[in-house]
């Protein structure tokens, strides 16, 4: 069964941690924790065959140097984190690095998977989340803004990946 994750804000300190921040000399610090809810209306398990990128975007320069993708929290949550467990997600928001593998669909007739040190997900900054592809960038000629396409198959547990689209 799929879950969405989603963050708990702690305000609210307790007398003791209250406590404890005015000994320290330090303002209470807001926490949060990671948990599941049920999903009211879950995801498709199989996307639309003929389009199936849940996560489109345009690169940057940046993303292509560094062979670091950037994606949103939002699309992380979504359309990432709702099919893995709880284990793993806290696991990358907790800033650890999960290892994943990519499949490169560009060439319909024949998809290439990656799966290496270079193929990771991690906590990026300011809530963002950096996708590891690094060695999709040293097989494929990319230029910032071209348009790509991806999403989390959960029958491979695999990302699969997509040029759509050339930048301008």
């Amino acid at each position: 069964m799929m879950s969405r994750k989603t963050f708990y804000y702690n305000f609210m300190p307790t007398k003791a941690e209250e406590e404890a921040a005015k000994a320290r000399n330090v303002p209470y610090q807001v926490t949060r924790t990671l948990f599941e809810v049920n999903d009211i209306s879950p995801p498709q398990l199989h996307p639309d065959p003929n389009y199936p990128w849940l996560i489109r975007k345009a690169v940057s320069n940046c993303e292509i140097v560094n062979g670091k993708l950037v994606l949103s929290h939002n699309d992380t949550f979504d359309h990432v984190f709702r099919y893995w467990t709880l284990e793993t997600c806290n696991h990358v928001v907790m800033g650890g690095r999960y290892p994943v593998a990519l499949v490169d669909f560009t060439d319909e007739k024949s998809p290439r998977r990656y799966q290496s040190d270079h193929t990771f997900l991690e906590r990026g900054l300011n809530e963002t989340y950096i996708l590891g592809w690094f060695d999709i960038i040293r097989n494929r000629l990319f230029n910032a803004g071209d348009e790509v396409g991806l999403f989390w198959d959960v029958r491979s547990g695999a990302f699969h990946f997509k040029m759509l689209r050339r930048g301008g």
